[in-house]
């Protein structure tokens, strides 16, 4: 290379630098060093030099947060360890239950030292840094999978796309994290400004803008959202010594990774009920939204003996702060029909403003909570945001009822199609499980098609969406008899796409048995329930054979899954519609049973990197041999399968004694 091309090298490798530091200082630390005049000079010194040196230009450059071409979707990801939801409390005595069953579970009569933090109100996502390069983030999703975002959270001023060296701390050769991306009220009121300028509606609120920023196909309009993050914990990582959870903020705020400053840490319940109250005092002085608290139990150690529920951690809490609230009267009470079908009473509300929104609907729940609170149509109630989002109403306001009021009764068919509706023994939810209700048609066909289903490629939303309002699909039975003639009429879709499109549609006829069950969409029934019940019945007509107490039987299963599985195929619209599709060809593949469950009941965890195999092959022939895979490591876990690169999970197991093999162990036992 000649010496002027090491001359620009260098130059470039130092500015990048340079303003890798003055982002930290400027977005983390609020502490700049330079104006952004000199900065804005840096930057363009730059961009004109990656520019006449293309191959200068790196992922992690500065420069890569005006965006990167458009996507045509999102694709999903796995976290390693799951994104679970917490559990909530409204009073003061629902936090103190909380310190009792920790201890409870723990056995001790100790005092318990938590850290208590704000509850922003965004959306939580999972960034993924190897050797301190950001490599790829995630939103949140059903906190098992989520979509990549990577190009768009790049466009994030304030989360880094390298980690800082500080001399404090290592970098990790891998680190998880996660944190909430918002919008503030100063960053909202500049985008709903330029919003009106340009003669587009404006955001209801800064967290719809924040989800609807995030979630933008082309990340060159992320970009120019006021978008910021704060990071409030850790998946899976490398080299970090951690004993606490305030540890784990402070390191991760040394890797220039930027936490809340309102963070309290280290408190006895008392006083963190304490901390809850004095901050949503404040609330309105903060410069963005909280609807809460956070709760957690400081000591990492004790976190893992807590565990988790399948749904949330023992070991925090949320503290939810109350809504505000006005009254107003409800002229008329209508029913919705969910994509779940699910059908929801929507009260239509004298125009009222609830905490600066304008409120003129407010979801009624179900039909218990309108007996419950008694509300009859022409009622003065009192109205609520919940979550600051959401209006619902929460009292009637009795003295001013007149006599003139009517009781509202739920429909016994379904408003949409007609189909008679069920509600299913201990659920509050009435619901329509007819698959070819219009008010579900197109999230059904959307999961019917979808990659852990029937897999067909090209059919993506904004098709489907096309296909049911030109009524060229009426059932996702209706897949399988699209007319690539018709179809290349379509916005968007040529003869060459068509052609692709009735290709793969055919290509999916042969599916498995487990796949088929989880695409039909039938409530409570995922890709596991699935499985568990392709594995038992074997046979579509053994399972529409089967009563409730022969599903519910099954390891598992239950009565809410048993039940859900028999109603949907007593639905004589569901058992036509499975006949169409086999009408038109689609075979389903049942696997001859050989091989003995050498691993039935067993559990095992997977992390790090296991070479040629992926965690998703690993997944899959532990599952087949009869074993489970779980994404977290407890007492129950029989084996830790460890890759090169292992994480925090390493550690706990080991703490746990849990029997931790590498990947030429994980084989052998496999063949046996």
């Amino acid at each position: 290379m000649k010496q002027l091309d090491t001359d620009i090298v260098d130059k470039v490798n130092a500015l990048r630098k340079a303003l890798h530091r003055h982002n930290h200082l400027y977005y983390v630390l609020d502490n700049p060093e330079v104006s952004d005049a000199e900065y804005d000079r840096m930057m363009l010194e730059l961009t004109a030099l990656e520019e006449a040196w293309p191959k200068l230009y790196a992922a992690d450059s500065p420069t890569s947060r005006v965006g990167a071409p458009p996507l045509s979707e999102f694709e999903t990801i796995a976290h390693s360890i799951p994104m679970l939801s917490l559990g909530n409390a409204f009073a003061d005595s629902d936090i103190i239950d909380f310190d009792r069953r920790v201890r409870k579970i723990l056995r001790t009569d100790d005092e318990i030292l938590y850290t208590v933090e704000p509850k922003l109100d965004g959306l939580a996502v999972e960034l993924v840094y190897e050797k301190g390069k950001l490599i790829v983030a995630s939103t949140r999703g059903d906190g098992i999978n989520g979509e990549v975002i990577t190009a768009n959270v790049r466009t994030i001023r304030s989360a880094p796309l390298l980690l800082q060296d500080t001399g404090k701390r290592n970098i990790p050769l891998r680190l998880e994290v996660r944190g909430e991306v918002f919008i503030s009220h100063e960053g909202f009121r500049s985008l709903n400004e330029e919003q009106l300028s340009q003669k587009l509606p404006p955001f209801a609120n800064p967290r719809n803008a924040a989800a609807g920023s995030l979630r933008q196909l082309d990340s060159s309009i992320t970009a120019k959202r006021p978008l910021e993050i704060f990071f409030y914990g850790v998946g899976e990582f490398t080299d970090l010594k951690l004993k606490s959870h305030w540890e784990t903020l402070q390191a991760l705020q040394e890797l220039g990774l930027r936490i809340n400053p309102l963070i309290t840490p280290e408190v006895t319940i008392e006083e963190a009920v304490d901390c809850c109250k004095e901050l949503e005092d404040k609330r309105h002085l903060l410069p963005y939204d909280i609807d809460g608290m956070v709760i957690k139990v400081d000591n990492l150690s004790l976190q893992t003996k807590l565990a988790t529920t399948s749904r949330s951690p023992r070991w925090a809490i949320a503290y939810k702060f109350k809504a505000m609230q006005e009254t107003t009267r409800v002229l008329n009470i209508d029913v919705q029909v969910g994509r779940t079908g699910v059908l929801t009473p929507v009260a239509h509300l004298q125009p009222v403003n609830v905490g600066g929104a304008m409120v003129r609907r407010a979801t009624l729940h179900n039909e218990d909570e309108i007996e419950r609170k008694d509300i009859r149509i022409g009622d003065t109630v009192l109205v609520q945001r919940a979550g600051d989002v959401i209006p619902e109403v929460v009292k009637v306001i009795e003295s001013k009822r007149t006599g003139a009021e009517r009781i509202f009764h739920m429909p016994l068919n379904c408003p949409v199609c007609g189909s008679t509706v069920i509600r299913a023994k201990g659920e509050t939810a009435t619901r329509c499980i007819n698959s070819t209700c219009l008010a579900q048609l197109k999230e059904r066909i959307k999961h019917f098609s979808s990659k852990g289903a029937f897999d067909i490629d090209g059919l993506g939303d904004k098709l489907v969406e096309q296909l049911v309002d030109k009524g060229m699909l009426a059932s996702y039975a209706d897949i399988f008899h699209l007319d690539a003639v018709k179809i290349e009429g379509l916005e968007r879709m040529g003869a060459r796409s068509a052609e692709k499109l009735v290709l793969a549609i055919e290509k999916s006829k042969k599916i498995k048995f487990s796949r088929f069950l989880y695409a039909l969409g039938i409530r409570h029934v995922g890709e596991h329930v699935a499985k568990i019940l392709a594995e038992e019945f074997k046979s579509l007509d053994n399972l529409l054979d089967a009563t409730k107490e022969q599903i519910e039987a099954v390891e598992g299963m239950g009565f809410v899954i048993a039940e859900s599985v028999v109603n949907f195929f007593k639905q004589n619209t569901n058992r036509e519609v499975i006949n169409r599709i086999f009408d038109s060809n689609v075979c389903i593949l049942f696997h001859a049973h050989e091989k003995e469950r050498t691993l039935e009941n067993k559990v095992f965890v997977l992390t790090g990197t296991l070479e040629d195999l992926t965690r998703d092959q690993a997944k899959e022939m532990i599952e087949a041999a009869g074993g489970k895979v779980s994404g977290s490591v407890s007492r129950n876990t029989d084996y830790l399968v460890a890759g090169s690169s292992t994480g925090s999970k390493l550690k706990m197991a080991k703490d746990l004694g849990v029997e931790i093999i590498d990947k030429a162990a994980f084989l052998k036992i496999l063949s046996r």
